[in-house]
């Protein structure tokens, strides 16, 4: 651990100097991060922004253990998370992708997902597990008898979200979850991701090319270019008051908001 980077607080979750490094498609090695160390608080949401190539997705995915860093190392309230199984692991830390998937069947039946991986009762569509999610992710109970593949993106995304709060994670990861939503309906989930996040129940780390969407839902920005963490702080004084060339040039392109 290298002390002079390490939070004052226990955090959530800390990337202490991590580098990746991976071959690319002429078989060149190429560093897709570096020396990135960053750190996430309790009960807090924290959002990665940055222009696509940036490195973003990769290191979201370090989180979870569906990439491992080439080196440096990642601490899950102080424990080393290459210590612990990938899937007790993605147990306490869900991942919401950016493109939704739902199972065949009803709404109810993806919902109880998590519990048929966990050899838990299946809850009803009346239980407080259920009603619980449903409400975080702004959905009627109407909507468990439909067909899960018959919802609209921004309905799937929705119950995306929910299905991952059944297993009730310590850490909640979104990459990209407005991506490919139109702004209404990326407004819709923006308000449903800022219920979820001001909770205060979940600690939150979003992935996101949308400035507004983060303005909206992030208590934290950490700028990401080029592999490497340039810029984080605040939301409303890195969005105010840009600190680094980068980031200001960055929020002065307008292929980086959603219209």
């Amino acid at each position: 651990m290298n002390s002079a980077d390490k939070p004052e607080k226990e955090p959530k979750i800390w990337c202490d100097r991590v580098t990746v490094i991976k071959r690319n498609e002429n078989g060149e090695s190429a560093t897709i991060l570096d020396d990135v160390s960053l750190f996430a608080p309790e009960g807090e949401s924290t959002c990665i922004i940055g222009p696509s190539g940036s490195g973003k997705s990769t290191l979201v995915r370090l989180f979870n253990r569906l990439d491992d860093p080439s080196s440096g190392a990642i601490y899950l309230k102080g424990e080393d998370i290459s210590g612990i199984d990938p899937l007790l692991l993605r147990k306490r830390v869900a991942m919401v992708m950016q493109k939704p998937f739902m199972f065949d069947g009803t709404v109810l039946a993806n919902l109880q997902r998590s519990f048929i991986y966990r050899g838990a009762p299946l809850p009803s569509a009346i239980s407080p597990e259920i009603l619980r999610v449903l409400e975080l992710a702004r959905l009627s109970a109407k909507i468990l008898e439909r067909s899960a593949r018959s919802l609209s993106g921004g309905e799937q995304q929705r119950v995306n979200l929910a299905r991952a709060l059944t297993g009730e994670p310590e850490l909640l990861l979104l990459d990209e979850p407005t991506s490919a939503l139109d702004r209404p309906t990326a407004d819709h989930l923006a308000a449903t991701l800022h219920d979820i996040c001001s909770s205060g129940r979940l600690t939150v780390i979003m992935v996101t090319h949308d400035l507004r969407l983060a303005e909206h839902t992030a208590d934290k920005l950490v700028y990401l270019e080029n592999g490497k963490v340039i810029e984080t702080g605040e939301t409303a004084g890195m969005l105010a008051d840009p600190k680094t060339t980068e980031f200001g040039l960055f929020m002065a392109e307008p292929a980086w908001r959603k219209d």
